[in-house]
């Protein structure tokens, strides 16, 4: 479990995150949706300290990340982002490795654990593990990052608008294959966006966030149901809006 606490950031007057509390229960998969400037990207790197928080603590399993080593607190938590960083003078496979080598992992144990991860993204190892990542699609190589995040077993996974750079179709596989992953290994995940069409189809539960603040938590159903206020309105309404319109073009094709 994930538990945040009186979370706040601050830079000097400006604060990007205010007092935000929140759960993430074993196996779930909690979206933090917001516009630029909300706090969602903010919140997910306090949450493996890449960013300190001003005041607040955040508790993985009952434990303060703030009382635990980086080096250790890394290893714990898979971080997928959207530009994916993968080194481009090293393989497919030695990007992968990379946590393993790190813990001192035996090269066999690595090369076997690479294969696992490769088949698990859906990457054949004979064909990718040799390749470079400029020879990779922008869906390999997210592919690839997200297996190098799930190299050293992590409970816990951090998602930063993971496939937003992405086609729609290279992205709607992507978000399908990590959905089946999650399940798969049982992940606790944060998963930002910006995009409320994503958020509702891959979150347990949706946080939205505004200034710094969150404004409501639910999931789906109830943010389509129930919108606190007229922003949250606001967002489920834009891919309801569109559905609407595709609907009325597919009427207009058959007519």
């Amino acid at each position: 479990m994930i538990e945040i606490q009186s979370l706040s950031k601050r830079y000097g007057d400006l604060v990007a995150v205010d007092d935000l509390s929140l759960n993430v229960d074993d196996g779930e998969l909690l979206v933090l949706l917001g516009g630029s400037g909300s706090g969602k990207t903010t919140t997910l790197k306090m949450v493996n300290r890449l960013i300190e928080p001003t005041a607040g603590r955040v508790m993985i399993d009952g434990q303060d990340v703030g009382g635990v080593p980086l080096h250790e607190l890394r290893r714990r938590i898979g971080y997928v982002f959207q530009r994916v960083g993968l080194f481009p003078h090293m393989s497919v496979g030695e990007n992968i490795a990379i946590p393993l080598t790190l813990i001192g992992w035996p090269p066999p144990r690595i090369q076997q654990r690479v294969d696992e991860l490769l088949e698990l993204v859906e990457l054949s190892p004979g064909v990718s593990s040799d390749r470079r990542p400029s020879e990779l699609s922008g869906g390999q190589k997210q592919r690839v990052g997200v297996a190098r995040a799930l190299a050293a077993a992590p409970h816990v996974m951090l998602l930063d608008e993971p496939f937003g750079a992405l086609d729609p179709l290279t992205r709607d596989r992507l978000q399908q294959s990590f959905l089946n992953i999650r399940r798969q290994l049982k992940l606790t995940a944060i998963f930002v966006t910006h995009d409320m069409a994503e958020a509702l189809l891959v979150g347990d539960r949706i946080g939205i966030m505004r200034d710094g603040k969150l404004i409501q938590i639910g999931t789906p159903r109830d943010l389509l149901h129930a919108p606190v206020d007229d922003y949250v309105r606001q967002l489920i309404e834009t891919p309801m809006r569109q559905a609407r319109i595709v609907d009325a073009l597919l009427e207009d094709t058959s007519a």
